[in-house]
């Protein structure tokens, strides 16, 4: 099927959005390795350690990871245990995506206001170093919890139309 002006552009769209996500894990990990650095030259050249990068990094870690679980990582990337998934027809496959689509949409949507919940209540606490509220700095699990959901919701979906289930046999992925 060739691409038409309305199936080509919600693909361009996608690329672009996923290439803005590729660039703040970008921007994360460059702040988190420039912050590894000043701790290293204060703690060893100017014999005077800095207390606030622990903090800097970890929010960093944090952040990369799951904005890239939830924007950047593929389906066909994620890691699996798939020796038995990788040798079923793609019809058995494609059921159990969406059997998986459904326990985690579920999972997630009933953690999601706990966690909602929890995250909100968090602002009263301050970090020691830089005094950013614990809320704002632990929001990104929020934002995964809804970037799953959907996720997945797309992949039962695609799945019911009868689009193929993520490849995940390393001898058949492309790089």
């Amino acid at each position: 099927m060739s691409d038409t002006p309305l199936t080509s552009r919600p693909a361009t769209i996608g690329r672009w959005l996923r290439r803005r996500a590729e660039n703040v894990m970008v921007a994360l990990l460059s702040v988190m390795f420039a912050t590894f650095i000043i701790q290293i030259f204060a703690r060893y050249v100017l014999n005077n350690p800095v207390g606030w990068s622990e903090e800097v990094i970890i929010t960093a870690w944090l952040w990369t990871v799951l904005w890239g679980a939830a924007f950047v990582v593929s389906e066909a990337e994620e890691i699996r245990f798939d020796i038995i998934y990788s040798t079923l027809s793609e019809g058995v496959r494609r059921i159990l995506t969406i059997i998986t689509g459904i326990v985690l949409v579920a999972l997630y949507g009933i953690s999601l206001p706990a966690s909602y919940s929890y995250v909100s209540f968090m602002k009263v606490e301050r970090s020691a170093y830089l005094h950013v509220p614990i809320d704002l700095m632990y929001s990104i699990y929020i934002i995964f919890l809804v970037a799953c959901i959907g996720r997945y919701c797309w992949l039962i979906v695609d799945a019911m139309r009868g689009g193929s289930p993520p490849n995940t046999d390393a001898a058949r992925i492309a790089d």
